[in-house]
């Protein structure tokens, strides 16, 4: 396996340009197996995660070009459909579960596995399933697969409760709701900007959908959606991520294409621990205000709240901060492993079960460290930024899921990094 080797090495200074979103990409690539035109994607990003659902969907039966270098996807779903998602494709992972709406809603059946991914805590299936019920599906679990069959062949429209916020059932009800009979209503539906981009998305298809954005969706069904091109959301979390590169090295960083709406909370953070960000023609300009990091504490929420995906990186601009902070994990568990890795640069970090308390020291200091999802991943990595002397990130599989050209955006800006075969 591959490994990041940084060294420290003083103040980044520069453009970097931020892709398309990740998470916005795979939800709207799957929003092809609902039309039998094709669905052109721009902007979007070149990683793991979209050459995953690629296969995922070709193995359904749809016709998937990747131009332009991979930002541009074309697809085309016209033929004979394949209802079942397999479990070696899936399990690599957890949106592959975004085909069970679709195909329900498309097909009236479905076999989906269970979904695999970051090992980041339980994300339980039944809020997606739950809502299918609601609209009319059957749906059991067999041998390891959700056994998805609409009675009478066709969804209904229904009122949906969701018990909390969530993305991934957002984005599957929503799906579903475009070509079911009826009117579709989800209460408590997760407000984030990859929500309202797949809205637009399906919008251009000729789906009907209001609210958006807000916590209560309103879906009418269509008989049939058409073929549309639509250009892929910035990723906000990529965004976030190299805001922090000139925060914790110092320097002043312009993010090409970043948008203050789409890290609003993550901004205030930021002026709060004493980080400058100002709008600029092409994106968002970052640099530090005066002397050290103030410590902030911080509790990850539900979009427009503290995205949790800018935790880990968040940890690691703390690590150096004057003063505690302390970071309260709100959306899942298991999600503070990169701390004993960040503890062996040299911070100080203490966690008890969902918060994490970070005392600022000094500097940090060059290990062997091992990334364990992939946003730990990058937060290693800028810790490496700021830290004396080298560090080497193992199994950093799991950045390539989200991040595209670490090494060449972050060396574009004067870090000393780069990848080694081996760990």
């Amino acid at each position: 396996m591959d490994s990041i080797v940084v060294r420290g090495n003083g103040p980044l200074n520069g453009q970097i340009p931020i892709a398309g979103a990740k998470n916005a990409c795979l939800a709207l690539m799957p929003a092809t197996l609902l039309s039998d035109e094709p669905l052109t994607l721009t902007n979007a990003p070149r990683l793991s995660d979209i050459r995953t659902m690629t296969q995922l969907l070709q193995s359904l039966g749809a016709e998937v070009t990747s131009m332009q270098d991979g930002q541009v996807q074309a697809m085309s779903c016209h033929g004979h459909i394949n209802t079942r998602a397999e479990y070696d494709i899936v399990r690599k992972m957890r949106a592959s579960n975004l085909v069970l709406g679709p195909l329900l809603a498309r097909e009236g059946h479905a076999e989906v596995s269970l979904p695999g991914g970051c090992a980041i805590g339980a994300r339980p299936m039944d809020i997606h399933t739950d809502g299918l019920a609601k609209m009319g599906a059957e749906i059991d679990l067999r041998d390891g697969y959700l056994h998805a069959k609409a009675v009478g062949g066709k969804l209904k429209g229904a009122v949906i409760d969701f018990p909390f916020a969530s993305v991934g059932a957002t984005e599957n009800i929503l799906m579903a709701a475009t070509l079911a009979k009826g009117t579709t209503v989800i209460n408590n539906a997760a407000r984030e900007p990859e929500i309202v981009d797949l809205a637009d998305c399906l919008r251009a298809m000729g789906a009907q959908i209001d609210g958006d954005g807000t916590s209560t969706i309103t879906i009418q069904g269509v008989d049939r959606l058409h073929g549309a091109t639509h250009r892929v959301v910035t990723d906000r979390i990529e965004l976030g991520t190299y805001m922090l590169a000139p925060a914790i090295c110092g320097g002043e960083v312009e993010l090409l294409g970043g948008r203050i709406d789409l890290v609003g909370t993550f901004c205030e953070k930021l002026d709060a621990a004493g980080v400058s960000v100002e709008e600029t023609d092409k994106g968002l300009k970052v640099h530090r205000k005066n002397g050290r990091i103030r410590a902030v504490d911080v509790t990850t929420e539900p979009f427009p709240g503290f995205p949790t995906d800018l935790q880990a990186q968040m940890m690691a601009l703390l690590c150096t901060a004057e003063g505690t902070s302390v970071l309260e994990e709100k959306i899942f568990e298991n999600r503070f492993m990169h701390a004993p890795e960040l503890t062996r640069m040299g911070a100080s970090i203490e966690v008890h079960g969902g918060t994490a308390t970070v005392t600022g020291v000094d500097k940090l200091k060059g290990a062997p460290v091992m990334a364990t999802d992939l946003r730990a991943s990058v937060s290693l990595i800028l810790a490496g930024l700021a830290a004396e002397g080298e560090t080497r990130v193992a199994r950093v599989y799991h950045l390539d899921r989200g991040y595209e050209h670490v090494v060449r955006k972050l060396s574009g800006v004067g870090a000393q990094i780069e990848r080694v075969q081996g760990e």
